[in-house]
């Protein structure tokens, strides 16, 4: 037997394999969830009602939904004069590896009507059966969060672009979102104590809590600490939001760009330990009335999935500035005079009107001496 000739046959196979491997996107990619992060939380990273982008594509549980694209789909082409072989063929000009043309045209289309629809009422028709049906709507763009739920970006302004009428332009593209998270860029430093403390012990050393002003901010993860106060942008805990974290933790990783949505979740899962933490949100109107526990446990689960880098924290600063006045005895004394003593106006009165008689005491007692 000659071993030369079938280490020839190995090569000449291994180089075929080689040489029909598809390109790669030079624009982009979409993410995709490591499986065992999947495992773990499989609901969190799966459409429920519509799959967009060839992921979740063809899924017998999402197939519902694909009349209804199809739907937008018809209604996208009688809106505009550019025909769909012009649309295919642009994709493929574009994306010159993409196999299934159609799939992504569908999506594209029913993502850019879904928009339209949503931010502009006047696009709507009465029978439409996604409009019509607000927890419907609602559930599809639960699924528009998810990072493996996608299609590249550039592929639905390109299409909008090439339809574009009168009746919308370029405005519209501005806002075609659900969600904006403004990241400063901020170089984080180190964290030198990663011990962060909690609202309640924050509380418990004089540390007052505020929601950060609507006027200033719409940033989630702008939070500051000056004077003695410590601001927190407005919380709410929806069915949804658990999903929704998960899915920014996911997308920052994969795209390799820096924690910021991690490093808000580690900051917020210390700061909310336990429910007598969110209390004291509530208490403070950073969050709205719900399930202390929920908020907890949320931060909590979430909390699991991050990673701290203490050599670049973006709360280090504030971390270490909590620290220092925590360790402040006179900001303890203060808060717990406050807290225990003139908490209620009843309660200061009370102390007011022992003070008085204490005075009057020592008075008398010192005059009873003095007659002596």
């Amino acid at each position: 037997m000659d071993v030369s000739v079938d280490m020839k046959k190995l090569a000449d196979s291994l180089s075929g394999k080689l040489e029909t491997l598809p390109p790669l996107s030079k624009e982009c990619s979409i993410y995709r969830v490591a499986e065992p992060r999947r495992r773990l939380n499989p609901s969190h990273y799966t459409p429920q009602m519509v799959s967009i982008g060839p992921f979740h594509h063809g899924k017998e549980e999402l197939q519902p939904m694909e009349e209804h694209k199809r739907r937008y789909l018809k209604c996208f082409l009688q809106r505009t004069e550019v025909c769909m072989t012009r649309f295919l063929t642009h994709i493929k000009d574009k994306e010159a590896e993409l196999r299934d043309l159609t799939m992504v045209l569908v999506d594209a289309l029913f993502l850019i009507v879904f928009f339209l629809r949503y931010y502009e009422p006047r696009f709507r028709t009465d029978d439409d059966r996604i409009f019509g049906k607000p927890e419907l709507h609602w559930n599809i763009r639960h699924d528009l969060w998810l990072v493996e739920n996608q299609l590249p970006l550039f592929i639905l302004i390109d299409l909008f672009k090439l339809a574009k009428t009168e009746t919308c332009g370029d405005g519209f593209l501005k806002n075609m979102s659900f969600m904006t998270i403004s990241c400063p860029l901020i170089a984080g430093t180190e964290l030198k104590d990663p011990n962060i403390p909690s609202l309640k012990e924050l509380h418990q050393a004089g540390v007052k809590f505020k929601p950060a002003a609507k006027g200033s901010t719409q940033n989630l993860l702008d939070i500051n600490f000056n004077q003695g106060i410590l601001e927190i942008p407005y919380l709410t805990l929806y069915d949804a939001t658990e999903r929704l974290y998960r899915n920014l933790i996911a997308f920052e990783r994969l795209h390799g760009y820096a924690g910021y949505f991690n490093d808000f979740i580690i900051m917020m899962a210390d700061l909310v330990k336990t429910p007598k933490d969110a209390e004291l949100l509530i208490r403070n109107k950073i969050f709205g009335l719900g399930n202390t526990e929920a908020l907890a446990t949320t931060f909590r689960e979430l909390d699991k999935d991050c990673g701290m880098d203490h050599f670049h924290f973006q709360y280090s600063g504030i971390v270490a500035d909590l620290q220092d006045y925590s360790k402040l005895r006179w900001h303890m004394w203060k808060a717990t005079l406050k807290q225990n003593y003139f908490n209620t106006p009843w309660a200061s009165l009370s102390v007011i009107a022992a003070v008085i008689l204490l005075l009057l005491t020592a008075t008398q007692t010192v005059s009873s001496l003095i007659a002596l």
